[in-house]
């Protein structure tokens, strides 16, 4: 065991590395920038390939030797070569376990294990690092489904090259040495196959490496589809789209057949030609010797090493070739893999980026514009003063573009125009994080890790201490509810595991956490997007006190379609289109008889009529 530990310890696939936004695009660069922490092993391996590929034709040529001396008598035999026999007995029993062993070991505990950590380890820190827009653009499934099938393909590769494509090509030009020094002309039959057999090589890779990556790409998109139905489980059930979403699943699954099928023509041809190239090698460089035998000019060894290599060089051309396809195979999969592991940061920190300072919490918002990059919807020239402590309420159709102004205070996204300062500091000069740790935030749908109850309210404050997060449990009212709480593996209370998303708990006990969650961050700006949405009229009763404590001493947006929930602040910013078209206290804003007015006029129980034909934010 402690060899073992040994070789997977010579490389850490944690080390340090410097980190870069925008990773190479090629893949060969990039192969090459993740293997820097292997060179040292890579240089060994590839020695001992060579070493180990020479040390098997060694022992053809011993056999050929051994033929050779077998015309005399035994005693004669072992008078004169005695010695050697043992010599070499001692060497294939021990040394070439030896430089075998070495080799694996290598190869199967240092190589395989640490370089696929390596590469999933990279490419999981890369990908967290990319802004929520990105994430919004593509399948959960698909992302997570490159993370995990790159790093393999990618140790496979590294593999393939060390295991096979080294020690073919060492054993290959070994052959050309072994029968040149035969006879010169027996490495002609040799030299014609190696040229047919590279052709087809060269034929078989041009087609496997984008056919592999076609596959690849359509077992991906089979995840993302897949993924996505069992995310959206309940509004499956709830439509009853059972039979769509197997079509749905159906058609991807489908185009992933059929992409393999065309990859799995191409190895069956390559198969059949390889066959028939094997034939000519048997026969031309057994046969050729078997004429030198013939004219006095090989010995009974050569013929008998000759057959040897080529029966041993017709058994390990398929493995080659295997090899060689499997290693392209793999290449097109990490290919298609880096077309997400390897993207470039878009939303980075400035180079000189420093740490916020948040002293009072004023918001200042100067016109800014955000399309989104496509010219329309968002926002549109919005300017806005926030004073320290003070409570906004955020009113407006949807599409009007109130998510979008907290999505940019949280630079989840750049503005396209103007700026946002946070007590005086450009939110684009300061870290994301530093900016993300000032900031609460409590969204319409809260969902949540899918971990213990204790470790998502934690999330807020991660160091916080057992007495801290109760004490925000019972603020936000979820700590009785908690404390009844079980999961099918017996964990109860603050232990019990709440599902992917928080499936396990009903809305407003996914919202309560939520809120616990930030009570217990403790930010000086507080962010709240229909925080009570999900909240029945009784436990919204039951907590707008705690809300109204939550805000105390803070800086204050308030996103609402129940406008009740935020008729006493401070002032109220009514949106429409992009921009910022009433302001005032509520009192004053039903005064104007302006859009507010109408929105108060029409809601029912508390609630906003919303305009469905306006656009989506």
């Amino acid at each position: 065991m402690r060899l073992f530990r040994f070789f997977e310890g010579l490389v850490d696939p944690y080390v340090d590395y410097p980190e870069t936004d925008a990773p190479p695009r090629r893949l060969l660069p990039f192969m090459l920038d993740y293997s820097r922490p292997f060179r040292g092993v890579f240089a060994l391996a590839g020695i001992l390939s060579v070493v180990v590929a020479g040390v098997e034709l060694l022992l053809i040529w011993a056999m050929g030797w051994v033929v050779d001396i077998l015309a005399g008598s035994p005693a004669e035999v072992w008078a004169t070569h005695g010695w050697a026999l043992i010599a070499l007995g001692v060497f294939i029993l021990v040394l070439r376990p030896a430089l075998q062993a070495l080799d694996v070991l290598l190869l199967n505990n240092t190589i395989l294990p640490n370089y696929g950590t390596l590469y999933r380890w990279r490419a999981h820190r890369h990908v967290l690092r990319q802004s929520v827009g990105w994430f919004e653009d593509d399948f959960a499934g698909r992302i997570a489904n490159r993370i995990m099938q790159t790093p393999p393909a990618a140790g496979e590769a590294v593999f393939q090259i060390f295991d096979a494509l080294t020690y073919s090509l060492a054993y290959v030009i070994g052959s050309f040495f072994l029968l040149g020094i035969a006879e010169p002309w027996m490495m002609a039959p040799l030299a014609v196959w190696f040229g047919l057999w590279m052709a087809l090589m060269r034929w078989t890779v041009a087609r496997v490496k984008p056919a592999s990556q076609a596959a690849s790409d359509a077992r991906s998109f089979v995840t993302g589809r897949v993924v996505d139905s069992y995310t959206n489980i309940h509004s499956v059930k709830m439509f009853a789209h059972h039979d769509r979403e197997v079509e749905y699943g159906r058609e991807a699954i489908e185009h992933a057949r059929q992409t393999f099928a065309n990859e799995m023509r191409i190895y069956t041809i390559m198969d059949v030609a390889l066959t028939v190239l094997n034939g000519i090698l048997i026969v031309g460089v057994v046969g050729l010797a078997l004429w030198f035998w013939g004219v006095g000019a090989a010995t009974v060894g050569t013929v008998a090493a000759s057959t040897a290599l080529a029966l041993r060089l017709n058994a390990m051309t398929g493995w080659i070739m295997w090899a060689m396809t499997s290693f392209f195979q793999q290449l097109g999969i990490v290919a298609e893999g880096m077309e997400t592991i390897a993207q470039p940061i878009r939303l980075t920190d400035a180079s000189d980026a420093r740490e916020l300072v948040l002293d009072e919490g004023r918001i200042e918002i100067d016109r800014v514009s955000h399309h989104y990059g496509k010219g329309q919807g968002g926002l549109d020239a919005v300017s806005l003063t926030i004073q320290p402590g003070e409570k906004v309420g955020l009113v407006g159709r949807s599409g009007a573009g109130k998510s979008t102004l907290v999505k940019l205070l949280l630079r989840f996204y750049d503005v396209e125009d103007g700026k946002i300062r946070l007590d005086g500091q450009d939110i684009r000069e300061v870290t994301q994080e530093s900016l993300r740790r000032r900031i609460g935030m409590v969204q319409q749908d809260s969902a949540l890790m899918h971990r213990s109850v204790r470790d998502n309210i934690l999330y807020g404050r991660p160091e916080a201490g057992e007495d801290a997060m109760i004490a925000a449990a019972k603020q936000a009212q979820a700590h009785e509810f908690i404390a009844d709480l079980q999961d099918a593996k017996g964990n109860r209370g603050y232990d019990a595991q709440v599902g992917e998303r928080g499936v396990k708990l009903s809305g407003g006990q996914r919202q309560r956490i939520a809120l616990a969650r930030v009570i217990l961050k403790d930010a000086p700006i507080l962010l709240l997007d229909e925080a009570t949405s999900a909240l029945d009229s009784e436990v919204e009763a039951a907590i707008q006190d705690t809300l109204y404590g939550m805000m105390e001493g803070k800086t204050v947006i308030a996103i609402a379609h129940r406008l009740s929930t935020i008729a006493h602040m401070d002032r109220i910013l009514v949106m429409d289109q992009g921009r910022i078209v009433e302001e005032g206290s509520h009192a004053a804003l039903l005064v104007q008889g302006g859009l507010y007015a109408s929105f108060w006029a029409r809601q029912s129980g508390g609630f906003l009529t919303m305009d469905d034909s306006e656009a989506a934010e």
